[in-house]
């Protein structure tokens, strides 16, 4: 590397550093002005934003927030309720597939602040240690977006990998990442069964518990949103939404049988007198079916679109977008300009260690807190690498490692909603509760994940 190039990655390390500082839009934001400056400043060609996987997150978040407007969230969520209430003592296993499918079904992982309360509060009544569940829950929440058919992630693995010239679709990327996610996250909730002490032996609890106002603040109040009435129009919201999702499964399950049912359409390009044709992407295909279901969950569900833009779906949604507009920009400036560089320096390590690169996705994911930006900034310089699509897919789980520095929004809130101070952040930052929970599950799906690879590709 020349000095000039050392420069400009300090320039794009530093925007990125300073954007997650910030957090939320500042991501995108102060990624901006690192762009102006590799732009504007040292003359470099800009980069591609990442516009298909934008509208995909578009029209799938648009499509959650109207089911959150209608109620549909609030009857998702008493039904895992009534589970975890069910099985109180298999909570450390329940818990994490609880905030797992909800972030499957819906495609982000801000939709469990509603559940996590009641995790911390099942455990809590129960005398087990809710530290144990709610920091494999936290987790979870996350790591089900690489395993979301509409989450960007898995859009933009699609979109970037079929571009390169390997051909999968949503389906596809699914059944290899639920499967390895899952023996990752049940692995972590194995290892945090008996993780710290029990209640009645932790002296910092016990210390608590001695406080009159403290032991009325953990056990005087009871989270639960069994009580809150489900409007039929709520559970048709739902019904409305998984029927989207079964539209698009039957998309790719069809292609995959080798009976694509996409319509044709020509791509504008004329060879020897003859229009040329191709199926249209499911990119666009996942859009329109999520803006319709969209519309009929306010014509059919009673949803309200100003209830919509104020949920904390919608807007975390937003908030991604701009933050992957900026960071996927950004970083395609910079690698798009030094390929042939980069190519050259790390072909020999690509060709004997391919499956390296989830080193690089893990450390870009700790610092920029988007899964979906790791892949759209990351993934064409792998594949530029010359990495097989294959190897890629493996270690897709690899993109979570915002978990590493705990300042995301979801352990934030976990922390806040464990009544009993038994999740903590910790004094020196990294000894945290999500740290044991969170290497585990990436190393094991990892792992997992390039093994079943392996065995049916």
């Amino acid at each position: 590397m020349t000095a000039l190039m050392i420069i400009q990655l300090l320039i794009v390390l530093a925007a990125l550093y300073v954007g997650s500082r910030y957090g939320s839009l500042a991501l995108g934001a102060i990624s901006g002005i690192g762009l102006a400056i590799l732009v504007l400043g040292f003359g470099m060609a800009p980069g591609k934003p990442p516009t298909d996987v934008i509208y995909i997150i578009i029209a799938a978040v648009t499509c959650a927030g109207i089911m959150q407007a209608a109620g549909g969230m609030d009857w998702l969520i008493q039904l895992a309720e009534k589970l975890l209430r069910k099985h109180p003592n298999q909570i450390i296993f329940l818990a994490p597939l609880c905030t797992f499918f909800l972030t499957v079904l819906v495609g982000t992982g801000h939709v469990v602040y509603t559940l996590m309360p009641i995790i911390c509060d099942i455990s809590l009544k129960k005398g087990i240690r809710p530290e144990r569940p709610c920091a494999v829950a936290s987790v979870a929440s996350q790591v089900g977006i690489t395993c979301s058919p509409i989450a960007a992630a898995v859009a933009s693995f699609v979109v970037i990998s079929n571009a390169h010239g390997f051909e999968i679709n949503n389906l596809q990327v699914i059944a290899v990442t639920i499967p390895s996610c899952i023996c990752g996250l049940m692995a972590a909730a194995a290892l945090s069964y008996k993780r710290g002490l029990d209640l009645d032996k932790d002296p910092a609890f016990q210390a608590r518990l001695k406080d009159p106002q403290m032991k009325e603040y953990m056990y005087g109040n009871t989270a639960s949103l069994l009580d809150k009435e489900v409007t039929k129009e709520a559970k048709r919201s739902v019904f409305v939404f998984l029927i989207a999702l079964a539209v698009i499964v039957m998309f790719s399950v069809f292609q995959i049988a080798g009976h694509d049912i996409r319509p044709v359409v020509p791509t504008g390009k004329i060879v020897d007198g003859v229009a040329q044709m191709k199926p249209i992407g499911m990119n666009v295909i996942i859009q329109i079916v999520m803006i319709s279901a969209a519309a009929f969950m306010i014509l059919l569900c009673k949803a309200q679109p100003k209830k919509a833009v104020s949920g904390a779906v919608w807007q975390s949604g937003m908030v991604a977008v701009v933050a992957i507009y900026g960071i996927a920009w950004l970083a395609d400036t910079y690698f798009a300009n030094y390929m042939d560089v980069m190519q050259g320096g790390l072909k020999d390590i690509v060709q004997h260690y391919p499956w390296a690169i989830a080193f690089a996705f893990f450390a870009v994911s700790v610092l920029i807190n988007s899964q979906g930006a790791v892949v759209v900034s990351m993934l064409p310089l792998a594949y530029s690498l010359g990495i097989d699509g294959v190897v890629l897919l493996g270690v897709l789980p690899s993109v979570y490692g915002y978990f590493f520095i705990p300042n995301y929004p979801s352990d934030i809130a976990t922390v806040n909603f464990d009544r009993s101070g038994t999740t903590v952040i910790g004094k020196y930052l990294l000894n945290h509760s999500f740290m044991l929970p969170g290497m585990t599950s990436v190393i094991v799906s990892t792992i997992v994940g390039s093994v079943i690879v392996r065995v049916f590709f």
